[in-house]
């Protein structure tokens, strides 16, 4: 006190404790010099009139002092810009811009606030790189693409009409699944290699690559089997693998039923010579036609004519041409009628039973054009078309077998070889088409990041079609023509995308459970309010 009342102890007292006060209280230079000039005339007054106005001016600058102490202490001048809204709750305004988060290195989806070591591995926490930044929400919808209403395959990047004549309806951003959106500098782009590629409409072109073997033409195959029995006296088709033309002998038989066939034909022969009537004529045809019947041919029926003898042997001759797949039978042995003794395929064209999956039954049917190579033939592509879809399933491959047929005028396909088959397919019309390494597939979603523009890439979740010939693969739904997507990179971008979409969740929970603790303090704090006022 003596120090406040002595000679100039109270513009001490203003300089040093009142004016840092009054600065937070908002006065101005020139109102704190004035309050200097009032404690000035103050004194003079004071010494004139005696009245003790020095202590009054005192005792209202202390005032001053406590109450401005207190408002400083309660936060409302500190650094953090504390004020109360219309309520009376203290909000605070943070100065910096963004908020520093800590994360393990080896476990990323630790996030603390605050620097500190892992919980699971112990390891010291790192603030997150500043590269990825979220992208500012300016609350206004955009339109990802335009669909069909009958249709949702059917998608284009800009309004119009759909193919039945109908207004296109837009699908926004918000609509399609997918993740969080992320923007990233250009710097950061470089360094992580990220490249893109437009989407855009084309051919659906599908090359199926699969493999077969050539197996007989079961329409040109045939048996050799005598309609009579007898003894084989000659043979002339020796071996399995022979080549025989049609007409050539195949073997001579002994046989008593051929024997009686030629007494019969040549005495009609002579009768119809000696009395050539419509009687004779009829019955020589008649024993002619059993001969025929027994498959001998006609030059040999002319050969007994001439002879006008009945011959040991009679020679049959092959019906088809082609190569003996099958012989049963030895020179001299005795066959009955019925038995088989040759099997013939014709080979001047083949089958190829080529195997496809299930998803590719749809794509294939009778008449695309089929290719074929050959292990032996190096270089040489052989070309043929799809005859026939075999319509059940292979038990134990679970495979579809196709029939493809090729010509083989020069043999060079032989039964049984191994092939590699390639079968081009092409769906009708035109469909939405993207390289087929943007896509991460999960197992259960497929996901393409879209680059928007200015750094900014969204992840959008798409249907996949087939997959198409130059690592390219059709897209159902979920994108447009004209888009672009990351081919290069986006699996980092995934990576961002999931752990800022978890970051989010977990402050969101913290904001929650943060609200909820304030509510509960709220009412419990009522509650010892009313408890104190009762």
């Amino acid at each position: 006190q003596t120090k406040l009342l002595s000679e100039g102890g109270t513009l001490r007292l203003i300089n040093s404790y009142v004016q840092p006060v009054l600065e937070k209280l908002g006065y101005d230079e020139d109102q704190i010099q004035n309050i200097r000039k009032l404690k000035m005339n103050d004194n003079a007054l004071n010494n004139k009139n005696g009245f003790p106005v020095k202590t009054v001016l005192v005792t209202v600058l202390a005032t001053l002092v406590v109450a401005g102490s207190a408002a400083y202490l309660a936060g409302y001048f500190g650094p953090t810009g504390k004020q109360p809204d219309e309520k009376g709750t203290v909000i605070f305004h943070e100065e910096h811009a963004e908020e520093t988060l800590y994360s393990c290195g080896m476990h990323p989806w630790i996030i603390a606030k605050e620097p500190g070591n892992c919980p699971i591995c112990g390891m010291e926490l790192t603030p997150k790189r500043n590269g990825f930044v979220e992208t500012e929400d300016t609350g206004e919808r955009e339109i990802a693409y335009w669909r069909a209403p009958m249709n949702p395959t059917e998608i284009y990047d800009k309004p119009g009409k759909s193919a039945m004549g109908m207004d296109l309806v837009p699908v926004y951003e918000d609509e399609v699944p997918g993740g969080v959106e992320i923007k990233i500098d250009p710097v950061t782009q470089q360094n992580m290699g990220i490249r893109t590629a437009a989407v855009k409409k084309g051919a659906l072109v599908h090359t199926i690559r699969t493999y077969g073997h050539i197996t007989y033409d079961e329409t040109r195959t045939a048996q050799i089997n005598p309609r009579f029995s007898g003894w084989l006296e000659k043979l002339y088709i020796n071996f399995t693998g022979q080549f025989v033309k049609k007409g050539e002998p195949m073997y001579e038989i002994y046989s008593p039923e051929l024997i009686t066939a030629q007494e019969e034909y040549l005495e009609a022969y002579r009768s119809h010579r000696q009395n050539p009537g419509r009687i004779g004529k009829k019955l020589l045809e008649s024993v002619r036609r059993r001969l025929e019947y027994f498959d001998i041919a006609d030059k040999d029926i002319r050969n007994l004519e001439r002879s006008n003898r009945i011959k040991r042997t009679m020679t049959v001759r092959s019906p088809y041409k082609g190569v003996v797949t099958h012989k049963n039978v030895v020179e001299g042995g005795f066959v009955k009628a019925g038995t088989t003794i040759y099997k013939i395929a014709d080979l001047s064209r083949v089958w190829v039973e080529a195997h496809i999956y299930e998803y590719e039954l749809s794509q294939v049917v009778p008449g695309l054009e089929a290719h074929m190579t050959l292990p032996y033939r190096p270089g040489k592509v052989f070309t043929g078309k799809v005859a026939y879809v075999y319509p059940y399933l292979q038990q134990k491959t679970r495979d579809v077998v196709i029939r493809l047929e090729f010509e083989n005028p020069d043999l060079e396909l032989k039964p049984d070889m191994y092939a590699d088959v390639r079968i081009k397919t092409a769906a009708e019309g035109e469909g939405t088409i993207i390289p087929s390494e943007s896509v991460i597939r999960s197992g259960k979603r497929n996901v393409v990041f879209v680059d928007r523009g200015k750094g900014k890439f969204t992840p959008r979740e798409i249907t996949l079609g087939v997959s198409l010939d130059g690592g390219m693969v059709q897209v159902l739904a979920g994108i447009a023509p004209g888009e672009v997507v990351v081919t290069s990179g986006q699996f980092l971008l995934d990576s961002e995308s999931k752990l800022k979409e978890a970051v989010q969740k977990m402050l969101e929970v913290k904001s929650v459970s943060g609200e909820s603790r304030e509510s509960k303090d709220d009412v419990e704090s009522d509650d010892d309010f009313f408890g104190d006022m009762e």
